[in-house]
């Protein structure tokens, strides 16, 4: 129901891991030391007291704003109760992000359509963010009960049995026994006490066994908590989605807004001005053919080329905007033209059973664009290959080089601007570019058909 996110170790785009480090002990013995496990068993330690909290509170104060509904005033005890629970679920995520290490975003406030006291009542006690919230108070107290125990169970047992020989003097010298008692009778003359060689030897190996179990069953009760906190206490998956889609929004207005001022900048300081001078050129042509026939011809030839360079420059521009060759022809033609161009040999292959949708397509030829020019301009690379096809319902990009790498789609890099436009449809674009190559960049499109 929420978007939430685990700390974990990056990796590298196209599955390359990054070096880790090397450890000496294997994963099973390491990992009852480690520092993961003992994060996660104070978590589960604390569900217990952070439990008995909010189970009390919530069933405390829906019961009384339940009893109250016959007057006014239980309507604005259950706001306080669900009130209370959103607190409690504020601590719960603090908790889970300081041991957990799991980010979970924080529900927004309640938004209600008009101002005043009965719509926020309304809206509050119509927040389906608030109600989960409730839900998760009531549902987190016998988890918690169950996790305490068995978290309290394998620790002090484990270690407890593991480090018996250490401690069992404790017994004969102020118990008046040998050890620990398994069974026998109260008397203390039939029974079996842990005191023997081959009893220190069993306790040792049965708690070393506990211990070394302990690690997984604590990660496993924890993962449960990640999913009770994630689902639970997080936005709602719409109001997650209204979030992006207006920070999309955004993206997508300041993209346009910067592709027009791009266009007015190439129009006013080139082919505009080159048509103003021109006209000039033609006034001056014009009154030269009478009083000089010869140089008023060569001003025409002069203005001639004027005319072919800025019908080229407007065939530049409008190619920026959208070329023909990909209405008329689609990615795989267009791509091979956007090729020709480069600085770099560039093999193109496209694999697709039919076409996307417009603009899907639109922004998959600028993508490729922007990312041979980079290579022309930037990678010093002495060839390139760009493949495309479909996989299920994604338009898969691919673009490679043997440059000298270091590309980072990080700051404010043309590779930043490049993944917020892919955001803005729902794509993902990820960088490979170690320094010193090569370079790969992956991009995925929806491809509505």
């Amino acid at each position: 129901m929420t978007s939430s996110t685990e700390r974990t170790v990056p990796t590298m785009a196209y599955g390359i891991q990054p070096a880790e480090r090397e450890h000496r002990l294997p994963t099973a013995l390491r990992a009852p030391l480690e520092a993961r496990t003992w994060r996660e068993l104070a978590y589960l330690l604390l569900n217990l007291p952070m439990g008995v909290l909010g189970f009390v509170w919530t069933v405390t104060m829906l019961s009384l704003g339940a009893g109250l509904l016959v007057t006014f005033v239980g309507l604005p005890v259950l706001v306080l109760a669900l009130g209370g629970c959103r607190a409690v679920g504020y601590a719960e995520r603090a908790r889970a992000r300081s041991l957990l290490w799991l980010d979970v975003e924080e529900p927004g406030p309640v938004r209600t359509r008009s101002r005043g006291f009965f719509p926020w009542l309304g809206g509050q006690l119509g927040s389906g963010v608030n109600w989960r919230h409730a839900i998760y108070c009531l549902l987190h107290f016998p988890w918690g009960v169950f996790s305490f125990c068995v978290s309290v169970s394998f620790f002090t047992y484990g270690w407890g049995l593991l480090t018996y020989p250490l401690w069992r003097w404790v017994f004969p010298v102020y118990f008046g026994q040998e050890g620990i008692q398994v069974y026998g009778d109260g008397d203390g003359h039939h029974g079996w006490w842990l005191h023997t060689p081959a009893d220190m030897l069993l306790c040792v190996a049965a708690g070393g066994a506990l211990v070394l179990l302990m690690p997984w069953t604590v990660r496993g009760m924890a993962h449960v908590d990640r999913m009770l906190v994630g689902g639970l206490l997080g936005p709602s998956r719409l109001a997650h989605r209204v979030s992006e889609l207006e920070s999309d929004r955004g993206a997508v207005v300041d993209t346009a807004a910067a592709d027009l001022r791009r266009i007015e900048r190439d129009l006013h300081d080139g082919a505009q001005a080159r048509l103003v001078a021109l006209a000039m050129d033609l006034g001056l042509a014009k009154e030269k053919l009478l009083e000089d026939p010869a140089v008023g011809a060569a001003m025409v030839e002069e203005a001639h080329g004027e005319v072919k360079v800025a019908l080229q420059e407007l065939r530049d521009l409008a190619r920026g905007i959208h070329p023909a060759i990909l209405t008329d022809r689609g990615l795989g033609p267009s791509l091979s033209a956007v090729a020709a161009r480069c600085t770099v040999p560039v093999s193109v292959t496209v694999d697709l059973p039919a076409r996307p949708v417009p603009a899907i397509e639109g922004i998959a030829y600028f993508t490729v664009s922007e990312l041979l020019q980079n290579v022309s301009k930037h990678s010093g690379a002495s060839r390139a290959s760009v493949d495309v096809w479909q996989t299920g319902e994604r338009l898969m990009l691919h673009v490679y080089d043997n440059g000298r790498g270091g590309a980072s789609a990080e700051g404010g890099s043309g590779l930043a601007g490049l993944t917020e436009r892919l955001d803005a449809v729902d794509g993902v674009l990820v960088v490979d570019s170690p320094y010193g190559g090569p370079t790969r960049v992956a991009a995925e499109l929806p491809w509505r058909s």
